[in-house]
């Protein structure tokens, strides 16, 4: 099934090849399948021609992280904290700083 929807998510693309849903969609098809050096390919696409589009920057981040990129997954965490505090999109913001902080060694707990 995987295929068949990365498929058709390809050729879609072909006809909108600046559609930044698209290529969000294709690089979680590739996370998804563990074919994480064709996810980085398209979240860095997005990242450097779509900057604004807010939900790239976590899932971005956290593959920086498991490809052991710790740099720029901090790097993207805080340009997407920036990115979601100006569209005002509080949810993402707060997602992204609880990763930041948990990989900046910030995250504690109340005893």
């Amino acid at each position: 099934m995987h295929h068949i929807r990365l498929e058709k998510l390809l050729n879609f693309l072909q006809n909108e090849p600046n559609d930044p849903f698209l290529k969000y969609a294709i690089a979680t098809e590739y996370l998804n399948s563990n074919e994480w050096e064709k996810a980085i390919i398209y979240y860095e696409d997005l990242l450097n021609n779509h900057p604004d589009y807010v939900g790239t920057y976590y899932h971005a981040g956290k593959l920086y992280e498991q490809i052991d990129r710790k740099a720029d997954a901090i790097s993207t965490y805080k340009k997407g904290m920036e990115i979601a505090r100006g569209a005002r999109d509080m949810h993402a913001f707060s997602e992204l700083q609880g990763v930041y902080n948990s990989i900046m060694g910030l995250d504690y707990e109340d005893d």
